[in-house]
């Protein structure tokens, strides 16, 4: 395995994440297709056999039980000092006034429920889960700042928005002399590039450290385009995602194929390396349910793609409408 510097930062991560989204109890939320304890616990362990140190979560899995799960697992599996415990706020864990968002009051009380659910006392990367349209971004920046003092959060991070709006945070925070974000979390992968207009070359130059999901596109990138997984049947955002110009992504589904029987590997180590090779990624989420998934995975932060193969999965990619947030 090998580990990189977050962006900018200090905080070294490894070169893939496990995203704990998978995790959390079936009955909780709105992933009914999210594995049980027991199961999820053999993934976690096998992540941290591969060296995988960094683990990605949120509040808003399964209602909370996916950190209470990552929590269980670092105590029994790991030392709190050897892992990079990642997890997100803005989702509603609650009806009513007051249940979600980002304002001050939610991402205080939220900070201390995460914590109590992941067993410690800090959090490494605090991540804004969306983009918060009803709060005014000062006080989401001052209070991820004192999140920070406080000693509660290492660092901050943001996920998908646009440009203008996380250059807005970052401004925000400097002229009040608060906290930066580290990194972003954006939807990328061979299906979906729109970021590589405006956020990724603002993240460049900021010094920000990309960490995206969904980089094998819900799998369809992995599979023949035709075959839908149980997860795209029962996901509300799945269902939305990968709608657009189908005939072009099923001919870059089809260059993966190709690509991946030409060099003897799988499509998934094929589109993972794809996502590495891009000089504003750090770290691309990956979410396993099977234990080929995290293999894939890992091989992948070795398998090095030349000009030639890297022109070939980008050729038929044409602009798509941006979704996902």
């Amino acid at each position: 395995m090998k580990y990189l510097k977050l962006g900018a930062s200090g905080l070294e991560v490894s070169a893939v994440t496990l995203g704990c989204m998978s995790y959390g109890d079936p009955e909780r939320g709105a992933h009914g297709w999210t594995l049980p304890e027991e199961q999820s616990r053999e993934f976690i362990k096998r992540a941290l056999d591969l060296g995988i140190n960094t683990f990605d979560t949120a509040n808003i899995y399964s209602l909370g039980h996916s950190e209470e799960i990552l929590g269980r697992c670092i105590r029994d599996f790991a030392r709190r000092e050897e892992v990079v415990i990642a997890t997100k706020v803005h989702g509603v864990m609650r009806p009513g006034p007051n249940g979600g968002g980002l304002s001050r009051r939610h991402i205080m009380e939220q900070i201390d429920a995460s914590l109590r659910r992941l067993r410690t006392d800090h959090v490494d990367l605090y991540q804004i889960h969306r983009w918060d349209d009803t709060v005014p971004i000062e006080e989401t920046m001052e209070a991820l700042h004192d999140v920070v003092k406080a000693g509660k959060a290492r660092y901050i991070g943001a996920s998908s928005m646009y440009a203008w709006q996380f250059a807005k945070a970052q401004y925000t925070a400097r002229l009040g002399g608060w906290t930066t974000f580290v990194s972003m979390q954006t939807q990328y992968n061979l299906l979906t590039r729109e970021d590589e207009r405006e956020l990724h070359p603002f993240c460049l130059d900021q010094g920000v450290g990309l960490l995206p999901w969904s980089p094998l596109a819900r799998g369809k990138l992995t599979r023949a385009w035709d075959e839908a997984a149980e997860r795209i049947k029962t996901d509300p955002l799945g269902k939305t995602l990968y709608q657009q110009a189908e005939a072009e992504d099923r001919k870059i589904s089809d260059q993966v194929a190709a690509l991946a029987e030409a060099r003897g590997v799988t499509r998934a180590q094929i589109a993972l390396a794809w996502v590495m090779h891009r000089p504003v990624v750090t770290s691309p989420i990956v979410g396993a349910t099977k234990p080929h998934h995290l293999d894939d995975a890992v091989a992948a932060v070795d398998l090095t793609l030349d000009a030639e193969e890297m022109s070939s999965l980008e050729a038929h990619y044409v602009p798509h409408r941006m979704e996902g947030f």
